[in-house]
């Protein structure tokens, strides 16, 4: 019985509910571990129903002074971290204590993350090509052929993807040049094939309208590659 009423109790007083983002980034916010603490019961409080819990709420629940409490909350209200927030219902003025800033750092951070993840994944993706270029040459890659290619990335636009495909399309077609991918390139770019997908889409059409049958003793069938140095659309 006494177990049953202590998870009641528990259950009674509910949870609160606050996302991972604040956990994995807070430290990155400059926010110290007692700074969190305190963001975190003003949550709870808010939660319970006390939208403007006050210093001195606060302090009875923390090993903090009210005073220290005083000094943070203004502290992070002049960092952009928290602020508050008037409401005016039937003439009556109410105040609360409003988040929604530190929900806004959190979220700029998650995304300025995700941008460098992002960024750092194409500059390996970049390097990857240079390295699959030496490897279909057979050599290493002279000053003007590498300027060539960071060209294509940086001036023209085209991803590395879409530039492997270049490649491959100029290895299956036996014109292994960088002349020759850069027609290709050239073309597409002209055509508005700027994904994978799309020179994939491209090149079905093309060999399915070009497939035409060898004499009949050999029972195969050659399919015949898209000449882009003699493009004529």
């Amino acid at each position: 019985m006494q177990q049953r009423n202590r998870l009641r109790s528990w259950i009674e007083q509910g949870n609160v509910s606050i996302s991972q983002l604040f956990f994995q980034f807070y430290k990155g916010l400059n926010i110290s571990d007692s700074e969190a603490m305190l963001l975190l019961h003003v949550h709870a409080f808010q939660q319970s129903g006390n939208p403007f819990p006050t210093p001195d709420e606060i302090a009875a629940r923390m090993q903090t002074p009210q005073s220290s409490v005083t000094a943070m909350l203004q502290n992070m209200m002049q960092r952009n971290l928290l602020m508050i927030e008037h409401e005016k219902n039937e003439g009556i003025v109410t105040e609360r204590m409003s988040l929604q800033p530190l929900w806004d750092r959190l979220l700029d951070s998650i995304a300025m993350e995700q941008a460098e993840d992002e960024e750092e994944e194409q500059k390996q993706q970049e390097g990857e090509i240079f390295q699959l270029f030496e490897q279909e040459f057979g050599r290493f890659l002279s000053p003007i052929e590498s300027e060539t290619i960071t060209m294509w990335i940086d001036q023209d636009g085209h991803t590395p993807d879409v530039i492997r495909m270049a490649l491959k399309e100029a290895v299956l077609s036996q014109k292994l040049s960088l002349r020759y991918i850069d027609r290709i390139l050239f073309e597409w770019k002209k055509k508005n094939i700027k994904s994978t997908k799309d020179v994939s889409k491209h090149a079905v059409s093309f060999r399915e309208k070009n497939v035409h049958a060898l004499p009949v003793q050999s029972g195969k069938k050659k399919v015949e590659f898209y000449n882009w140095l003699e493009d004529r659309n």
